[in-house]
C-alpha cells in the first residue's frame, strides 16, 4: 500500500487547482482521473459548448445583418465539422496544459483509471491501494438517464458535442439550462429544433416572466416547445426517433425526429465510489453530505464540486476548492453557506442571476421591494437592435439591501456582476441609484430600475 499526504479522486475545477496548491507547499499527492483531465467544465462543459454556443452566434449575426444596414450575398453554410474541430483544439489545449504540469510536478503522482473506496482511509486504482490522512472527493456528476429511454438511440450534452453533421431535426428533451443552450445553438446551425418538457414552463424554478420571455424569443427564431408533458416514450422506428407525448384524457402527440437530445438533469457520480465499504453519508439524492468546510462524516475525507450538492457549476467548484485551501493554509474559517448563489443562461440573449427571485423571496416571507425594467428602454441596447429581455431586482424592503437580481438581455451574463458586487458588500440599494455609470452601456440602467421599485406582496 502507497502512502501519501493526500489523496484527490477527480480532476474538475476543484481537484486540480488543489492537486497543484498542495503539491506547492511540498505535500505528496496522488492524483486520481479515470479518463480525461479537466473534467466536465473542460471537456464537455464549459469550454467546448461556449465554443459552439460562439459560432452560432455569428451565424445568427450574419442572417440578421441586414436589420442593421449590411447585405450578405452568398449563402450562409454551418460547417459543424469546422466548429467541432476549433472545439476539440481548444479542449485539447486545456487538457495538455493540465497533463504537462502535472508530469513537471514532482509531489504529484498522476494514476489514469477508476477509484473505490476500500474503507474509510483507503482507496484503489488499477489495483493498487493507497491511503493518505486527507481524501478529496471531486468526482462531479454524469447526465441522467431513466430507464424509459434504455433502449432508444439518444444524445446527451457530452455525446452531442461529436456530431459532424447538423441533425435534420433535434429533439430535445428537457427545458431547463442544457437543453435551452443546445436548442438555441443548433437551430442556429441549421436544425429544426423541437422542445418537450414536463412543466407546463420552462426553467421553472425562475421567476415566470423569466421562462416567459426566454421561451418568447426562442419561439421567435423558430424553435417549437412542447409543454406539460408529462408522459413521455420515445422509440426508434425507420432511422429515425419518434417521440409519443400521451398522458390520460389527453389526444396523443406524436413528434418525429432525426436526433434525440436527453437533458433532464444530472446525477452525483458517487455511486462509482463504493461508498458501501466506508461510513461515509449519502443523501437520499445520492449526494455526499458535508459540513459547511466541505468535510463529511469521516474526519479528514472531504468532497468537492458537483458531488456535494452545494452547486452544480464551475465557479461553484472552484470556490470549494478556494474554502479548502484558505482554510488549510491561512487558518480562515471560511464556509460554503457563505457563498451567495450566482449563474448564467448562455442563450443569446444571455441570462445573469444573483440570490433570490421574486417568488422566492416572498416564499421565504421578506417584504420586497421590486424592480423591473425592459432592455427595449435602454439606448444602447436599441442601438445594438438587441432589445429582448430585461432586467429586475429584489430588495429587502426592512434593509434596503439586494436579495436577488435577474439581468436577462444583451450583455446580462457580465451585468450581473455589478449585482453580485453589491450584494457581497451588503450595500444599500441607493448607493447604486448615486453611482455614475458610463454612457453608452446597458448597465446604466440598473440606476434608472432602483429608481422605480414597487413594493410586492405574496
Amino acid at each position: 500500500m502507497k502512502n501519501y499526504d493526500a489523496i484527490i479522486i477527480g480532476s474538475g475545477q476543484a481537484g486540480t487547482p488543489l492537486a497543484f496548491k498542495l503539491a506547492s507547499e511540498k505535500l505528496k499527492v496522488a492524483f486520481i482521473e479515470k479518463k480525461h483531465l479537466g473534467r466536465t467544465c473542460v471537456n464537455v462543459g464549459c469550454t467546448p459548448t461556449k465554443t459552439y454556443v460562439a459560432s452560432a452566434r455569428r451565424a445568427w449575426e450574419v442572417r440578421n445583418a441586414e436589420r442593421l444596414g449590411v447585405k450578405i450575398s452568398n449563402k450562409i453554410e454551418v460547417d459543424l465539422k469546422a466548429i467541432k474541430a476549433r472545439k476539440d483544439k481548444l479542449v485539447n489545449e486545456s487538457v495538455d496544459g493540465i497533463a504537462s504540469g502535472l508530469e513537471k510536478n514532482e509531489f504529484i503522482t498522476h494514476y489514469q483509471g477508476e477509484a473505490h473506496f476500500v474503507e474509510n482511509k483507503v482507496v484503489e486504482v488499477n489495483n493498487q491501494q493507497l491511503t493518505a490522512d486527507e481524501i478529496y472527493i471531486n468526482v462531479g456528476a454524469r447526465p441522467n438517464i431513466p430507464d424509459a429511454y434504455k433502449n432508444v438511440d439518444f444524445l446527451t450534452n457530452e455525446s452531442i458535442l461529436a456530431l459532424e453533421e447538423v441533425p435534420a431535426h433535434l429533439i430535445i428533451v428537457g427545458g431547463s439550462y442544457i437543453g435551452l443552450e443546445f436548442g438555441q445553438m443548433f437551430k442556429r446551425f441549421g436544425a429544426k429544433v423541437t422542445i418537450i418538457e414536463r412543466s407546463d414552463s420552462i426553467i421553472k424554478k425562475e421567476d415566470p416572466e423569466t421562462s416567459e420571455a426566454i421561451q418568447q424569443f426562442m419561439e421567435d427564431e423558430g424553435i417549437e416547445f412542447e409543454l406539460n408533458s408529462t408522459c413521455i416514450s420515445a422509440k426508434n422506428e425507420d432511422h429515425q426517433i419518434s417521440v409519443q407525448v400521451h398522458c390520460e384524457g389527453e389526444a396523443e402527440r406524436n413528434i418525429t425526429g432525426s436526433h434525440l437530445l436527453l437533458a433532464i438533469g444530472r446525477k452525483p457520480n458517487s455511486d462509482l465510489l463504493q461508498l458501501e465499504n466506508t461510513e461515509i453519508k449519502l443523501s437520499n439524492r445520492g449526494f455526499i453530505e458535508v459540513n459547511h468546510q466541505l468535510e463529511t462524516n469521516v474526519k479528514g475525507v472531504f468532497a468537492l464540486g458537483d458531488v456535494n450538492g452545494k452547486g452544480a457549476f464551475t465557479h461553484t467548484a472552484y470556490n470549494d476548492f478556494e474554502i479548502i485551501s484558505d482554510n488549510k493554509f491561512k487558518a480562515t474559517n471560511r464556509k460554503v453557506s457563505d457563498r451567495i448563489l450566482t449563474y448564467g443562461l448562455f442563450v443569446d440573449p444571455p441570462m445573469g442571476r444573483v440570490g433570490l427571485t421574486k417568488n422566492q423571496a416572498l416564499k421565504e416571507g421578506f417584504e420586497i421591494l421590486y424592480g423591473h425594467k425592459p432592455m427595449s428602454e435602454i439606448a444602447r441596447a436599441k442601438e445594438k437592435g438587441e432589445t429582448n429581455g430585461f432586467m429586475s431586482v429584489v430588495i429587502n424592503k426592512k434593509t434596503n439591501k439586494i436579495l436577488g437580481a435577474t439581468v436577462l438581455g444583451v450583455g446580462g451574463d457580465e451585468i450581473i456582476s455589478t449585482l453580485i458586487t453589491a450584494k457581497y458588500a451588503g450595500m444599500d440599494y441607493h448607493d447604486l441609484i448615486d453611482s455614475v455609470q458610463p454612457h453608452p452601456t446597458v448597465n446604466e440602467l440598473i440606476p434608472t430600475m432602483l429608481e422605480s421599485l414597487e413594493e410586492v406582496k405574496a
